[in-house]
């Protein structure tokens, strides 16, 4: 987990870290902010990816012919912060529906 945590970009995946612990401490304090902070999440991940996408074009650029294997490979890296605001946006919709009140 360690190693996807450094491939996907040390910036972008202590911010979603971080919105990660907020997420936790907003359903314990906070429940209001659950959604917010999901969304949020959500959101990092992809401006990450999309971040990730462009410097792996500007390689590309540069290095003129590149292997197809080496393309996926950075095309893989750069989805790991995507992956990681979803997973983070699933637990805030199932915070906020084990916060719901029962009928």
């Amino acid at each position: 987990m360690f190693q996807l945590f450094i491939e996907g970009g040390l910036w972008g995946m202590t911010l979603l870290t971080l919105e990660l612990v907020g997420l936790l401490f907003a359903a314990w304090k906070a429940p209001a902010w659950v959604r917010e902070i999901g969304s949020l999440a959500l959101v990092s991940g992809a401006v990450c990816t999309l971040l990730g996408f462009s410097q792996a074009m500007g390689f590309v650029r540069m290095a003129g012919e590149v292997a197809f294997p080496v393309l996926a490979g950075g095309l893989r890296v750069a989805c790991i912060p995507v992956i990681y605001g979803l997973l983070i946006q699933a637990l805030s919709l199932v915070i906020r529906m084990a916060q719901k009140p029962r009928i």
